[in-house]
């Protein structure tokens, strides 16, 4: 059952969803990189190759259509399980339904049905596509359910990044085992000991991931609970395929990201599917896959480790250009490696080691544009800004099936096949299809972000400071004629104003206020409000009330830089929060670390809207909450309702 509130997260909940991130990319990694090879290497054998190529050609094709279908359901999956209430909540039921139903039908899909396809190829292929299509919504269920979930576990902001670092590295184990146990489980498990193995190894592979796929869902519905917070209640945005193409037509920096992460999207995604097929038909090693993937898992927590010392060093645009360079010389060396396992390895690790990177500089220029989006557009689109990432990797991984599926046929990689039926043509062609072609695609990634991203870390703090000046000017106040006192919102000495070292601040830009010289790093609603604004950066917050108050929290002068670094938000955007509830918590040496002013500005940006804003307190005097330091006096005339 869900309860009422909670902050603090068991280590059992967190080692569960750990194991539901584990279990979902384990099952993922299944779907999208081995149900292909099964279905090109093992599933048609009928003895007539025009008949089984032509089937393996239609099959992938489906798929590549389906998942293609599915980005626009995915909408509506979102939407339903917003709206699903049960007494064990909104997602924990899609988590587990999802889970059983699509681990059991994927395992259906790693078999031959009985052989149906010799019976009626027409009947397998409409019994297919509705398993596969089936399959498909109700991972997608369990998917958009599971990682929705991460905020309703916890109530503190604190609790959740531990979370999510938990479920992330659960995602690069189960994301990595799947590779490095495909071949030695599917020849350990089959009759005929082969390179590619047969149909008894594949199944029993597919039925050991499916089960720990099933078992992890079924872990995180048992072991983990939802709690109810004001957050929860408030409505949510349906992101549609309509909603983000608008989003994208405004926002230009968004639009150009999400092109160039496309290209490169769709590369890596043809690469990665074909890997294994190297290893299995090109060098005839399928087992040194294994090899392959555990360095692959390595690497990812190499790259992460090294991204923000990276990101301290170089550009945006200057690390993306580097990343995707070393990741063409991967491709270049290759495509000349042969059968030599360690050029091979050296080729796949020059490969791997960027992908993390770009990912990592792709989500910060993705949140970045939210920011960008709300000063230039005049409205913000958080979810629909975040949802472009996940959709364009659907993207690649349909756009991925469907050639994959054409290029093992074009190279001989089908059923029966070995590494020495491979003819030097079918080798050749090969290779131009997984290195040559990604090859152009990354180099038109490079172009794209380097001419038309411009979206850097000053430039984001040159808009979020902006925002700051523009904030709540518009509110309109609501309120009946009274004085309301405001108190402070942190412990510290007060200062008037205009001592602020910021222009914006000091000559009242940004509406008539105070400033606190903190001694404590805890910030607390002053009064009971509605959270209309909190900044990525988690420096500053925005508050309404009932009476049309806007009041500005501005921790430290140009605190921005910090990219949140030593702070934490206790509140979402749309929360609702009563009077003393802890808003923000910073770490004041790392504001001095930094070299920066940590005075903590408080404005009411929308001051015009009242009849007087003052000053009630001693300046210079120590104060703390809920000390009055601040009083208001509304109007009924003084301004309309908005």
């Amino acid at each position: 059952m869900s309860t009422n509130s909670k902050s603090k997260m068991t280590m059992r909940e967190r080692l569960a969803y750990s194991f539901g991130a584990f279990g979902n990319d384990s099952f993922y990694g299944l779907l999208c990189g081995y149900l292909i090879m099964f279905i090109t290497s093992h599933l048609f054998d009928t003895g007539n190759k025009s008949l089984d190529n032509k089937m393996i050609s239609t099959v992938t094709l489906i798929i590549m259509c389906l998942r293609f279908v599915e980005l626009f359901i995915d909408p509506f999956i979102g939407n339903a399980i917003d709206r699903t209430k049960t007494r064990w909540g909104h997602f924990r039921p899609w988590v587990v339904i999802g889970g059983t139903v699509s681990s059991v039908i994927l395992l259906l899909l790693f078999t031959n049905m009985g052989g149906l396809y010799k019976k009626s190829a027409i009947g397998y292929l409409i019994l297919f596509a509705i398993l596969y299509i089936t399959m498909d919504i109700f991972y997608s269920f369990k998917d958009v359910g599971f990682w929705s979930m991460l905020p309703s576990l916890t109530t503190s902001s604190r609790e959740r990044e531990k979370t999510a670092t938990y479920a992330r590295v659960g995602s690069a184990i189960g994301g990595g085992l799947v590779g490095i146990l495909v071949m030695p489980a599917v020849i350990f498990f089959s009759a005929t000991k082969t390179s590619t193995g047969d149909d008894r190894g594949w199944f029993m592979f597919a039925l050991i991931i499916c089960f720990l796929a099933l078992i992890s869902a079924w872990g995180v519905g048992i072991f983990t609970r939802e709690v109810n917070s004001s957050i929860r209640k408030n409505k949510k945005d349906t992101v549609g395929i309509i909603g983000i193409f608008k989003v994208l037509s405004g926002n230009d920096q968004l639009m150009w990201v999400g092109c160039a992460y496309l290209f490169y999207c769709v590369a890596i995604n043809i690469v990665n599917s074909l890997e294994v097929y190297y290893f299995t038909y090109i060098m005839g090693r399928p087992k040194a896959f294994s090899i392959f993937s555990t360095i692959n898992i390595c690497l990812g927590i190499v790259a992460t480790s090294l991204f923000p010392i990276l990101s301290k060093k170089l550009s945006r645009k200057a690390l993306f250009t580097c990343a995707l360079i070393c990741l063409l010389c991967g491709l270049g060396l290759f495509a000349v490696a042969g059968d030599n396992l360690v050029l091979v390895l050296l080729a796949a690790s020059l490969f791997g080691l960027p992908q993390q990177i770009v990912f990592l500089i792709v989500l910060m220029v993705i949140t970045d544009s939210v920011e960008y989006g709300q000063l230039k557009l005049g409205h913000r689109d958080e979810s629909l800004a975040l949802s472009i990432r996940p959709l364009l990797d659907k993207f690649g991984g349909a756009v991925a099936n469907g050639v994959v599926g054409q290029v093992a046929i074009i190279a001989g990689m089908t059923t029966g096949a070995s590494a020495s039926t491979i003819t030097a043509t079918q080798a050749h062609n090969f290779k131009l299809l997984m290195f040559a072609v990604p090859a152009v695609l990354v180099i038109i990634s490079i172009f794209v972000f380097g001419k038309k991203v411009f979206l850097s870390e000053e430039k984001h703090a040159e808009i979020v400071a902006e925002l700051e000046k523009t904030w709540g000017k518009n509110i309109k106040q609501s309120g009946s004629d009274k004085l309301v006192d405001i108190p402070t919102p942190i412990a510290g000495r007060l200062e008037a104003l205009n001592d602020v070292h910021d222009d914006v601040f000091s000559k009242g830009q940004a509406g008539q206020g105070f400033a606190i010289k903190p001694t404590d790093g805890r910030v607390l609603a002053p009064f009971d409000a509605t959270v209309k604004q909190i900044f990525t950066t988690r420096h500053a917050v925005g508050l309404v009330t009932d009476d049309g108050i806007a009041l500005l929290i501005h921790v430290g002068i140009g605190t921005v830089k910090m990219k949140g670094t030593g702070f934490v938000s206790y509140v979402e955007n749309g929360d609702h929060v009563k009077k003393g509830q802890e808003l923000i918590e910073f770490w004041d040496p790392a504001i001095k670390k930094a070299g920066l002013d940590d005075t903590v500005v408080v404005t009411v940006t929308n001051s015009k809207e009242f009849d007087n804003v003052k000053v009630t307190g001693n300046v210079g005097t120590d104060v703390k909450f809920p000390d009055n330091v601040l009083q208001v006096a509304i109007q009924k005339d003084s301004g309309t309702q908005g």
